[in-house]
């Protein structure tokens, strides 16, 4: 493993231990306010960016790297799933208020 992947690998770890705060956060929370979609996409997407550069790489054999960007992918999807269970829980609590 080089240097290159150590350093990567750390830098996914660092990321991938704040986002089962936020998923807990999100789900505590059952509110949308403060969650931004685009910026979860755009995540998503750097990761996705991520597990295609593993796969691509010509050495061919699937390393460390690959699995944390595809756990932090996960992760960060079920963030997202969650910010549209909370985007409904706060449409039906502004329609049982203007009710």
């Amino acid at each position: 493993m080089s240097i290159h992947s150590i350093f990567e690998i750390v830098m996914l770890l660092c990321f991938g231990f704040a986002w089962p705060f936020s998923i807990m956060k999100s789900w505590r929370a059952k509110t949308a306010a403060g969650k931004s979609l685009l910026f979860l996409l755009v995540i998503i997407l750097g990761y996705i960016a991520g597990i295609i550069k593993c796969l691509s790489d010509p050495s061919g054999t699937p390393t460390l790297v690959l699995c944390a960007y595809s756990v932090n992918a996960c992760m960060v999807s079920f963030d997202t799933v969650l910010y549209f269970r909370n985007l409904r829980i706060d449409k039906n609590r502004v329609a049982t208020v203007n009710a």
